[in-house]
C-alpha cells in the first residue's frame, strides 16, 4: 500500500495548494466583471495573487485546511481497511509537512490531536462500483464556510421572501435566502451545493456531494438546470460581493441534486463553500496504487491562461485613504479612521481565536496588549531545522464567533484594532465606539498573501491550546486591511446586509410553478 499512500499524499498536497482549472476560471470571470477601483476588485486581485503564491510555494491556499472529506469508489474485492490505514498515514504525513493545519479537536476536552487524526476524522465515504479502477475525490472545506451551511424544513417563513412552500418555487426561495444569510462570512464569492429531499443527514450529504461536480457542467434534470441558472443570475444581483464588500459577484457556482423523501419531511440543505474551493480527484490503479489520471485537470481551452497574470501589488479602491500605522496605536490615531480606509500595519500583532478569547475573559494576557492588535487567525506553523517557528499560511478566520467576548476584551486590555473577516455584531460595534477601536477586514482565504507580510515570529503563548488556537506574536510589515467598522458607530457590513435584504425582497414573486 506504500504507492497508494504516496498517491493520497500527492492528492492532499495538490488539493491544499493548487485550485483546479474550473475554479480558477470562475474566479477569473468574476474579476473581469467587477468594477475597477472598488473594494471587491481589490479583494479579487488579492485572491488572484494568493492563488499564484500558493502554487509557487506549494503551501496552503488558506490556513484553514478544513475537514478532509474523501469520496472513494472502489472495485469489488478491494481491501478498504488497508486503504483507510494508508489514507490516515498520508493525512498525518501531510500535516507534518505543513500541507494541512492540525484541525482534529476532541469535542469534549478541546485537545488537538496534532495530526488531523481522531474519532471521525478524516471523513471517508466508500462506494463500490463495477469499474476496474479506484477513484478518490477529496474536498477541504474550512470552518468559515462550513458554519454558513444551512438546512430548511418546508414550509417555512423566510426573511425578505415570505412563505416558502413545498414546491420548486419554495426551493428557489430557500436557496436565495441561503446566499443572503451567508453575507461575507463564508469568504464570498462562493459556491453552493444544494440537496433537496432525504432526511436531515442524507440531505446535507447530498448537498456536499454536489460540490464534487465541475463548475462548468450542466444538470441532467432540466428543471434543476433552469433553477441553477436562475440562482446564478439572481444571486449576483444581491450585491453582497466578494468578502461582503458589495460588488457584482456574490456566487461563483450553484449545483443542485434531489433525492426522495418521506411525506412528512421536506428538507432543502445547502452546503456553502468559499472561493478557495479546494477540490481535486484522481484515478488510481488498484494493482499498483499509483495515480493514473487527475479528474479536474482537463486541458485549459485555447487562448485561456490557467493562472492569472502575476500581480505583486493590489491597487487600493478609488477614493479611499491609505493610512500607515505602527503598533502600539493610540486612540487618537484610531478616531481618525473611518469605514473604507485602507490601513497598512507595521509592528507586532497577536493572533487570537476562540480558545484565547474565552481564556482572556478570566485571565490576564500573557503580553501587554495596550494599543495592540488582535488578529483572528489560526496559522499553519512549522519549526525549521534550527527549531524556530516559521509561518506557512496566515489568513483571517471568521470573526463573528468572537462576538460574545470581543467588546469586553477590547475594554479590558486597551486593544485598538481587531483584524478578521466577515465583520462583527452590534455589541462589538458599540465597544469600538465606546473604547476607541476599529475592525479591520482582511481578505479571507489569502493565507499566502498575508504570510508574506510576516517578517518574524516573536514567540508563542498558550501552545497547549493547539497550533491554531495558540497566541502567536508576529512582527508584520505592510499588512493591508480595510476598515469596515469604525470607532464612530459605522459598519459596512450592516450597510451591505440592509441593501441586500431589500434586493432579496424583490424576488418574492413566484418564478417556477
Amino acid at each position: 500500500m506504500k504507492a497508494f499512500k504516496d498517491s493520497i499524499l500527492q492528492l492532499i498536497t495538490e488539493t491544499s495548494t493548487n485550485l483546479p482549472p474550473d475554479v480558477r476560471q470562475a474566479i477569473r470571470t468574476a474579476k473581469e466583471k467587477e468594477d475597477a477601483g472598488t473594494r471587491a476588485a481589490l479583494a479579487l486581485t488579492t485572491i488572484s495573487r494568493n492563488i499564484d503564491m500558493a502554487e509557487e510555494n506549494v503551501s496552503p491556499i488558506c490556513q484553514d485546511t478544513g475537514m478532509l472529506t474523501f469520496k472513494i469508489y472502489v472495485p469489488v474485492g478491494v481491501n478498504q481497511i488497508e486503504m483507510t490505514a494508508a489514507i490516515k498515514e498520508a493525512v498525518a504525513e501531510a500535516t507534518r509537512l505543513g500541507k494541512l493545519r492540525p484541525n482534529s479537536v476532541d469535542s469534549l476536552t478541546g485537545e488537538n490531536s496534532g495530526d488531523n487524526l481522531g474519532e471521525g476524522t478524516p471523513v471517508i465515504h466508500y462506494e463500490q462500483w463495477e469499474k476496474e479502477k479506484i477513484e478518490v475525490r477529496l474536498i477541504l472545506k474550512g470552518g468559515g464556510c462550513e458554519n454558513k451551511n444551512i438546512q430548511y424544513s418546508l414550509p417555512c417563513e423566510l426573511e425578505g421572501l415570505g412563505r416558502a412552500g413545498r414546491d420548486l418555487d419554495g426551493i428557489r426561495k430557500c436557496i436565495m435566502h441561503s446566499v443572503y444569510q451567508a453575507q461575507g462570512q463564508g469568504c464570498s464569492a462562493g459556491f453552493i451545493g444544494v440537496g433537496i429531499g432525504g432526511d436531515r443527514t442524507t440531505g446535507y450529504e447530498l448537498a456536499k456531494k454536489q460540490l464534487f461536480r465541475k463548475v462548468t457542467d450542466t444538470n441532467p434534470n432540466p428543471d434543476l438546470a433552469k433553477l441553477e441558472e436562475y440562482v446564478m443570475e439572481k444571486a449576483n444581483t444581491l450585491s453582497i460581493g466578494t468578502m461582503g464588500f458589495g460588488g457584482n459577484t456574490t456566487l461563483l457556482g450553484c449545483k443542485i441534486g434531489a433525492i426522495n423523501r418521506i411525506p412528512a419531511s421536506f428538507f432543502v440543505s445547502v452546503a456553502y463553500n468559499c472561493w478557495a474551493f479546494r477540490r481535486q480527484g484522481v484515478s488510481i490503479d488498484p494493482r499498483t496504487g499509483e495515480i493514473v489520471d487527475w479528474l479536474y485537470k482537463e486541458e485549459t481551452p485555447a487562448g485561456v491562461q490557467q493562472t492569472e497574470e502575476k500581480i505583486s501589488v493590489a491597487k487600493h479602491p478609488e477614493g479611499s485613504r491609505q493610512i500607515e500605522l505602527t503598533t502600539p496605536i493610540t486612540e487618537e490615531q484610531i478616531r481618525e479612521l473611518k469605514v473604507g480606509d485602507v490601513v497598512i500595519l507595521n509592528g507586532y500583532i497577536h493572533t487570537g481565536r476562540d480558545a484565547l478569547h474565552k481564556y482572556l475573559m478570566d485571565h490576564d494576557a500573557p503580553v501587554n496588549l495596550e494599543g495592540g492588535v488582535i488578529y483572528h487567525c489560526g496559522p499553519v506553523m512549522l519549526r525549521d531545522q534550527n527549531g524556530n517557528w516559521e509561518v506557512k499560511a496566515a489568513g483571517p478566520t471568521t470573526s463573528i464567533r468572537e462576538e460574545p467576548y470581543q467588546a469586553d476584551i477590547i475594554k479590558k486590555f486597551g486593544i485598538r484594532a481587531v483584524i478578521g473577516k466577515g465583520g462583527m455584531g452590534q455589541k462589538t460595534l458599540q465597544g469600538l465606539k465606546e473604547h476607541g477601536a476599529v475592525y479591520l477586514n482582511a481578505i479571507g482565504g489569502a493565507a499566502q498573501y498575508y504570510a508574506d507580510c510576516i517578517t518574524k515570529v516573536e514567540g508563542v503563548d498558550l501552545i497547549e491550546f493547539g497550533i491554531p488556537e495558540a497566541m502567536w506574536h508576529l512582527h508584520v510589515k505592510g499588512f493591508a486591511a480595510i476598515v469596515t467598522m469604525d470607532s464612530h458607530g459605522n459598519s459596512l457590513h450592516e450597510d451591505v446586509e440592509k441593501s441586500s435584504l431589500e434586493k432579496l425582497a424583490e424576488l418574492q414573486e413566484p418564478v417556477f410553478k
